[in-house]
């Protein structure tokens, strides 16, 4: 009776099931929510990170540079396309018109490259200058905006530039990422010079500009293919098949609906230090699994030869049994502890002021 007390798997079983469980509540707590029972197992393996641009590495919240030198019937034609797409420069631009715009009957997004409506005065055009002009050349001046370019017929009607801030904490998460050895680049749809302004301001040595979903895509199967095992972060629809093809894969809680469909984790707080923070946790629960496994299988190991030879009765078994599971609980508890910085300063602003204090 007392070996087989004695050998009950009880600390086995709960090795892995407990660390999940209270890594899952502390990326929760931190603003992360867990899409996928493996996503943290993975996570902790990578050793590249792949960020798209804007709304991701960016804010997200760009601001129409100029607007009075631009005419005021392209920016109304312009804003009407733009009101039919969930990107952070479209969203921009269809909020920089107050008033009425023209309806148009159908809107297409094509993604990778901007919107377009056939109109009885001819085809209008939205998005990247390549694909506006329709000659697949991006062209134009070379400054470090993003910029979004209205055509009629592939005839170059206005250009709409846009200046977007950094978004919170991306300094510091780049920096943490870089001293856990994580390997990083851009890959981004803007344009060539938007992207290496970025990538100065933060440090990042690598990029990639004006690619379409598909050579994002390519361009993380590439890595993978060379061993890397890569993580993705980005927020739009062009994003959407990179985030599913990465070993893991991040969205904010801003991005498209297919985004945060294609993550396996999306962060709900605006600042980008949830990912070091997603990383931290999920490298710390595999050191905890392992420990775990060796206690339970070190009571084993000690506990099932005394058991055979005789020097332990069922009850000192079923104490042995049950101090065993309870110290796989109590080391798996150590995942917990006082949450990041951004974290706190996050829930801080969502809590709700009490009006007497705010009088007060």
């Amino acid at each position: 009776i007392a070996v087989l007390i004695i050998t009950c798997p009880c600390a086995l079983a709960l090795a892995v099931p407990v660390v999940q469980v209270v890594a899952a509540g502390r990326l929760f707590a931190g603003g992360v929510m867990v899409k996928d029972g493996s996503a943290m197992e993975r996570l902790a393996e990578i050793d590249t990170a792949v960020f798209d641009k804007t709304g991701t590495l960016t804010l997200g919240k760009p601001r129409l540079v100029d607007r009075d030198g631009v005419n005021r019937a392209h920016l109304a034609l312009a804003a009407a396309l733009a009101a039919h797409s969930r990107h952070p420069l479209s969203i921009a631009l269809a909020g920089a018109v107050p008033g009425p715009t023209p309806v148009f009957g159908e809107v297409r997004e094509i993604a990778g490259g901007g919107l377009e409506a056939e109109t009885p005065q001819g085809l209008l055009r939205l998005g990247s200058r390549a694909f506006a002009s329709g000659n697949g050349a991006d062209g134009g001046e070379a400054h470090g905006l993003s910029e979004v370019v209205l055509s009629r017929d592939g005839a170059v009607l206005e250009s709409f530039r846009f200046e977007d801030a950094l978004r919170a904490g991306s300094g510091e998460a780049i920096g943490m990422l870089r001293e856990n050895g994580i390997d990083m680049t851009i890959l981004s749809g803007d344009r060539p010079p938007a992207v290496s302004r970025v990538a100065g301001l933060l440090g990042i040595e690598r990029c990639q500009a004006g690619l379409s979903p598909r050579e994002k895509t390519e361009a993380v199967a590439e890595r993978a293919a060379r061993g890397h095992r890569v993580l993705m972060v980005g927020d739009g629809i062009n994003d959407a098949p990179a985030l599913a093809a990465a070993h893991v894969s991040m969205a904010p809680a801003t991005a498209a609906d297919v985004g945060r469909q294609a993550a396996d984790l999306v962060f709900l707080h605006e600042s980008l230090e949830a990912v070091p923070f997603a990383l931290e946790t999920a490298r710390k629960a595999g050191r905890l699994i392992r420990q775990n496994f060796a206690l339970a299988i070190g009571y084993n190991v000690v506990a099932i030869p005394i058991a055979i030879l005789g020097h332990a009765t069922p009850l000192i078994a079923a104490i042995a049994m049950s101090a065993s599971s309870i110290t796989v609980v109590l080391n798996s508890l150590r995942l917990r502890g006082r949450l990041p910085a951004f974290a706190t300063r996050a829930a801080d602003a969502a809590r709700p002021v009490n009006p007497m204090v705010k009088a007060a």
